[in-house]
């Protein structure tokens, strides 16, 4: 239960007899909730020490980006019997589903934020389950102390926020979930253009275009086929373009069961696992009439696969083959699909591959210029070309500041940081090694498969266990919030 009351701390010296150990989630998307939720879980039948749980998040309603949307036509690209948020309760969501009234299969995704919502509320009334301080703050530096009485446990983190407040744990989990695009391929004239959306998921992006004149997306990924059907109106043309002009591929019907993981374990190198991979998805469409389940098959092998290609192969991969990968792995519904094909067919939306090369600003809109010749007037451009994976290039304080303060590595290919097996963050060389781990898409680097919610319950339930074996042996003061309050407390 959520309540407004005051949580002060001023003392780093408390006077409990058994200090607290408090563990901070920086984000409270579907990532960053599944890791609290577990933690709270797990804690509850723990004997060991009290923790305190602390989930940061400037959001007030904590759902994340990808479940943040009340539009009832953004569905999940996932059929509702793989989305529950328990690991060991893999029907929990459509049972959810069932008492609030819905139906499962490809349901709204502002449905799946309500649920991870009730998840940890329902964690939180737990018997025995750890305090949880939500705190609506924005993190924009880090820092670290290494001594502090923890030997090798890696002493505490201080996190600062945007009000100038500090608070300083015992472990920290980022969960920070998707960036914006990257802005890089738009020409100057274009990113300076009013009609430029450089994030599409910017509030109230269909107000702001109005419901006139000609639209252009950049990126024909999963983003481009919810933007598009946003935006559709009478008398207006979407235009969507990236540079393979590819689209999602859309589920089956019916939902077929994964087939027998195929036997990789012989390949050697790229070129031979392709054949492989070729060679399994036909003898899948020659046994089950779909290509599909052979697909579906490879998610428990992609990441060993992935991690043993060696760093050119794996640089070969995210230039030759991952977009073809996406499109075939990260389905679309059915429902959505047959939408777009419709606008296609009607000439509302249109599809093709180009990139952008000049734009100019005019009085009847945005002229952008393609890189075959063609020229489009448009009156606004989505840039729908995926959350920025390079987080070098990502424009957040804190993201910068933890690059540069050496805490952490950005993954040398694939995007994200450097980790450990356990999600343990990797510092540059002659860096001590914080008590700092991560999760989701920051994990892209090292694992590859790891944005969707099946893969990242396993990570949120195998990082909760780590984490309280982490903060089992209590030998430390217990942080505080230094000279801050913590309002809208829970527990």
């Amino acid at each position: 239960m959520t309540t407004n009351s005051p949580h002060t701390a001023r003392s780093t010296h408390p006077t409990r007899v058994a200090p607290v150990r408090d563990i901070a989630v920086v984000g409270a998307g579907a990532a960053g909730t599944l890791t609290a939720m577990r933690l709270l879980q797990h804690a509850a039948a723990d004997p060991g020490p009290t923790r305190r749980v602390w989930l940061i998040d400037p959001a007030p309603t904590g759902r994340g980006l990808a479940f943040s949307t009340t539009e009832p036509h953004h569905l999940l690209n996932v059929p509702a019997t793989n989305m529950s948020a328990h690991v060991d309760q893999p029907g929990h969501f459509v049972q959810w589903l069932g008492e609030h009234g819905h139906g499962d299969g490809f349901v709204p995704r502002g449905l799946y934020g309500r649920y991870l919502a009730d998840s940890l509320d329902e964690a939180v009334r737990r018997r025995g389950a750890p305090e949880l301080v939500r705190l609506h703050e924005r993190v924009v530096s880090i820092s670290h102390s290494p001594a502090g009485g923890d030997g090798d446990r890696g002493g505490s983190v201080e996190l600062r926020f945007a009000t100038g407040q500090v608070l300083a744990a015992h472990a920290v989990v980022l969960a920070l979930g998707n960036f914006p695009p990257d802005t890089g391929w738009a020409p100057t004239t274009l990113r300076a253009a009013p009609g430029f959306f450089p994030d599409p998921w910017m509030p109230g992006l269909s107000a702001a275009i109005g419901d006139t004149g000609d639209v252009l997306l950049v990126g024909t990924g999963l983003t481009m086929v919810d933007i598009a059907h946003t935006l559709r109106r009478p008398g207006r043309v979407v235009h969507a373009v990236s540079r393979h002009g590819l689209l999602p591929q859309r589920h089956g019907e019916p939902l077929l069961p994964p087939a027998d993981p195929p036997h990789l374990d012989g390949c050697a190198g790229l070129a031979e696992l392709r054949r492989a991979v070729l060679c399994h998805l036909s003898r899948c469409r020659r046994t089950h009439g779909d290509w599909r389940p052979g697909v579906d098959s490879l998610r428990p092998l992609t990441t060993a696969l992935w991690q043993r290609l060696a760093p050119d192969e794996q640089a070969a991969f995210l230039r030759e083959d991952l977009r073809h990968w996406e499109t075939h792995r990260h389905r679309i519904p059915p429902s959505s699909a047959e939408a777009l094909r419709s606008a296609v067919e009607s000439g509302q939306v249109t599809v093709g591959s180009g990139t952008v090369t000049g734009a100019e600003v005019g009085p009847d809109g945005i002229r952008v210029v393609l890189d075959d010749g063609r020229a489009l007037t448009v009156t606004a451009v989505v840039n729908c070309t995926g959350s920025q994976t390079d987080l070098t290039r990502v424009a957040d304080p804190f993201v910068t500041d933890l690059l540069g303060s050496g805490l952490a590595l950005p993954a040398p290919l694939g995007g994200g940081l450097q980790t450990d097996p356990t999600g343990r963050l990797l510092p540059a060389a002659g860096r001590t090694q914080a008590p700092l781990w991560t999760l989701g898409g920051l994990r892209r680097g090292g694992l590859l498969e790891t944005t969707a919610i099946p893969e990242i319950r396993h990570q949120a339930d195998s990082l909760a266990r780590e984490l309280l074996t982490h903060t089992g042996v209590a030998t430390a003061p217990a942080p505080q919030l230094l000279d801050a309050t913590a309002s809208n407390g829970t527990r």
